[in-house]
């Protein structure tokens, strides 16, 4: 059957109205129907833009050594909570704008852009897979493709949306702008491969709920189109569990939003309903199973490597990237594993990740999960902790809860362009086990309780013993084990938020720097909701006087 193209003029209209930065670095030249006639080669060419949009780097510019696309986006989030500590002896953590909740944050900066624009340009680029085939296509391959095009802009605007829609905080409990305006769950505009430059001028903020039904059709129709296409080639391409997995998310912050915002019952309690039920879809469909003790500690393919079972979908570095080409300075593994020489983590640098000390603290000694960081002087686990190279473990890291989770390629220490091809999770199959259990504790704690030990049990120790019985006992011990599994891939900022939950970085014990970021917050930080940069409202009438306050300068460091 002949294939069926979209024009993708409509397509290229749709990058956001912000700077030349994005213009330069994202090609908006419209692609027409003439040129896509019978060229499966170049839909091919637009859905693998996607994974390779993952590793932009330089989307401001040269001079932002934060600005290397998803993984930062991951970074930003957990620099942004109370279980990653990095260390700025030397002035080399790129992320401390974000951890300490300074100025740059604001509307007016560049800090408070970046993220607007990487996800935007990412909006763009699956605003083009999806806009260049048809939906009536027969042809099983581009079924798949258009699939996985929907699911890769769903996870887009699942991630950036939790991020800027406006919930209550201590600051802010009405959800009230500067301006008077009712900006209480607003998220973002919703741009798509029909929106015109005309309508970008004048879009405004997208309710929760109608952020909630547009990912929620993407999915739909990305689940329905996995499902019935080709088989999906490796996994940097969302497949039919990840499709799952991303409605399990979505489901999970509506539900808290309904149970919180609107205190509707009845909705909420359908979406944790449904929640759990994608999870086990998610966690069924793939024969996906978790991490093993060896996988996890291995010092040459510990978390670098996505051909382990427990991973569903990832994203993936290849030595021709320009961000491992370019010294691979702005890369995942130099910011994230501190077992090499070439990057910011590095020991000449000194930009080490830590787990918090409480968090840490929180952690049994029969849980092998607690290896993947040094131990305090005199711990039993000290000398059970696995480095690459001991010799070089013992004369730089001279403190305990440096991380040691994220090795670099094959082991490499030394040579970026081998130790920074990895492979980093964007979704494992024990995120599923976990959403499964906090949604069922929350109707039946008994259950979810249930389900956590089992996981526990099967997966993590044999001895593990959840103590709770309540709703939010169980859940909250569903969330600290989430968080332990999950730490350093991007996703407790979302529980924390969600949920209300507190930060608090200023304890007895705490490896937080006294007066650069110790606070201690009242429930919901206030910046985990994030302002829309100015050169937008700018140029969007519909977000003027609708946006979100900055953060900055409500909170004073504890020293």
């Amino acid at each position: 059957m002949k294939t069926i193209y979209k024009s993708l003029f409509l397509a290229a209209l749709s990058t956001p109205l912000l700077t030349g930065c994005i213009e330069e670095s994202i090609p908006t030249n419209a692609i027409i129907q003439s040129q896509l006639e019978g060229s499966p080669k170049a839909t091919e060419a637009l859905v693998w833009a996607m994974p390779g949009n993952l590793n932009v780097m330089a989307t401001l510019g040269q001079d932002y050594h934060f600005d290397f696309g998803w993984p930062s986006m991951l970074h930003i989030r957990d620099v942004m909570t109370e279980d990653m500590y990095v260390r700025d002896a030397g002035g080399y953590n790129w992320f401390s704008t974000w951890s300490s909740v300074r100025t740059g944050l604001g509307p007016d900066y560049l800090v408070c852009q970046y993220p607007w624009n990487y996800y935007y340009a990412q909006i763009l680029t699956t605003n083009k897979a999806v806009a260049a085939v048809d939906e009536a296509t027969e042809d099983l391959t581009l079924k798949m493709y258009l699939g996985a095009a929907h699911a890769y802009r769903a996870m887009t605007y699942l991630d950036a949306a939790r991020m800027y829609e406006f919930l209550p905080t201590e600051f802010n409990p009405d959800g009230v702008n500067s301006d008077g305006n009712k900006i209480l769950g607003l998220s973002m505009p919703i741009v798509d491969e029909f929106t015109t430059e005309e309508m970008m001028r004048n879009n405004p903020r997208a309710t929760h709920e109608e952020m909630i039904a547009f990912i929620k059709k993407d999915l739909d129709l990305a689940i329905d189109l996995l499902s019935n296409g080709a088989s999906v080639p490796g996994k940097t391409i969302p497949t039919l569990e990840v499709a799952y997995g991303l409605m399990a998310r979505m489901y999970l912050w509506d539900a808290s939003y309904q149970a919180e915002i609107t205190q509707d019952a009845a909705l909420a309690a359908n979406g944790y309903s449904e929640a759990a039920k994608y999870a086990k879809l998610a966690y069924t469909t793939g024969g996906h199973t978790p991490l093993t003790q060896d996988e996890w500690l291995s010092t040459t393919s510990g978390f670098n490597d996505s051909s382990f079972s427990s991973w569903m979908f990832a994203g993936q570095y290849v030595t021709e990237d320009d961000a491992v080409q370019a010294g691979a300075i702005r890369t995942w593994t130099s910011f994230m594993s501190p077992e090499q020489t070439f990057g910011y983590a590095a020991p000449a640098q000194g930009a080490f990740p830590e787990i918090g000390a409480s968090l840490y603290e929180k952690i049994s000694d029969r849980d092998f999960r607690k290896l993947s960081f040094t131990a305090p002087e005199g711990s039993p686990l000290a000398d059970r902790v696995r480095f690459i190279d001991a010799d070089f473990a013992a004369e730089y890291f001279d403190s305990p809860y440096i991380a040691v989770k994220f090795r670099p390629g094959a082991g490499n220490m030394v040579d970026g362009t081998v130790g920074a091809v990895v492979a980093y999770p964007l979704m494992r199959v024990e995120e599923m086990y976990l959403i499964e259990a906090e949604a069922v504790a929350h109707s039946n704690p008994a259950e979810g309780k249930k389900l956590l030990e089992n996981f526990m049990k099967t997966y993590r120790y044999a001895t593990y013993k959840c103590n709770a019985s309540d709703e939010m006992g169980v859940v909250d011990e569903i969330i600290l084990q989430k968080r332990i599994e999950l730490w350093g891939e991007g996703r407790s900022f979302y529980d924390m938020k969600r949920l209300n939950m507190a930060v608090t970085r200023w304890y007895d014990g705490t490896n937080f720097e006294a007066g650069l970021d110790t606070y201690n917050t009242t429930g919901r930080p206030a910046w985990v909701n994030f302002p829309i940069t100015n050169q937008e409202v700018e140029n969007n009438k519909a977000l003027q006087k609708f946006n979100s306050p900055s953060p900055a300068g409500l909170y004073t460091a504890i020293k």
